[in-house]
């Protein structure tokens, strides 16, 4: 809202956020959305610690959820897709999807209402540490000289066209993977944040005109339609923590598979 009265829509700067202690070299770093990943980092060791204790043959409601949670992860994509070795990657692939999850909920949150991952610093990050997992798990089963092989010269090739076909495999197993990984997680969600406070604060701002009774009933319906995008974005934030996972364990299975 301008000084003057007039309508600011939101953008990008609404993604920016401030350090808490600018003062303090050791916390400048601290702002909101690294909070919000400490905190989900936090929640998932205690909520996954005290989920594995004490378990019963007649599962509680929270047991119960729990194995929903884990047997979904484990049955619906590690073991799908890396077969006999899902075992060594469950662990990572379970975090993984309980952190994007409860970080992309933040944004429906009554306490938060930002998702972490619309900064796409954070979704670089993660990112990166699957691309980690996804490269070192070739060069640990192949060896460093194995694993640039298979990655970078495709079976059947003719020789005449590797100086071209390397360089683009390169391009795709190097660069290309851990871009795309995390600027899928975070245009959903950016775009998905930006719909939900183009319709509350342009509801808000309608509703509050004054001597125009369409205006403010225009107000009040964007507002209520926020409620509905408020849900979806619930979906799109579950559907994009499995989308994320799915793909990380894809690019694992790929760097060890046999056939190549």
């Amino acid at each position: 809202m301008e000084s003057g009265g007039g309508y600011t829509p939101p953008g990008v700067d609404d993604f920016k956020w401030d350090p808490w202690f600018p003062d303090l070299a050791w916390l400048s770093w601290l702002n909101k959305p690294s909070a919000q990943a400490i905190i989900a980092a936090a929640l998932i060791i205690v909520l996954w610690l005290v989920a594995s204790r004490n378990l019963k043959i007649q599962p509680s409601k929270g047991q119960f959820f729990a194995e929903y949670v884990y047997e979904f992860v484990r049955n619906g994509i590690a073991r799908d897709i890396l077969h006999s070795d899902f075992r060594k990657f469950l662990p990572y692939l379970l975090g993984l999807f309980s952190f994007l999850l409860i970080n992309n909920w933040f944004g429906e949150f009554f306490l938060f209402m930002y998702p972490t991952f619309s900064n796409v610093g954070y979704a670089y990050g993660l990112a990166l540490l699957s691309w980690l997992v996804y490269v070192g798990a070739g060069f640990k089963k192949w060896g460093f000289g194995g694993f640039l092989k298979r990655s970078l010269i495709p079976e059947g090739v003719p020789g005449y066209l590797l100086p071209i076909v390397i360089p683009l495999e390169f391009l795709a197993t190097f660069i290309t993977r851990p871009i795309t990984l995390a600027l899928r997680l975070f245009a959903n969600l950016f775009a998905g944040h930006l719909v939900v406070l183009v319709f509350v604060v342009g509801g808000g701002f309608l509703l509050t005109y004054a001597n125009n009774a369409f205006y403010n009933v225009a107000g009040g319906v964007s507002l209520l339609f926020s409620l509905i995008i408020l849900l979806l974005e619930l979906f799109i934030g579950a559907l994009q923590a499995y989308i994320f996972t799915v793909l990380t364990a894809q690019y694992v299975s790929s760097s060890i598979a046999e056939a190549h």
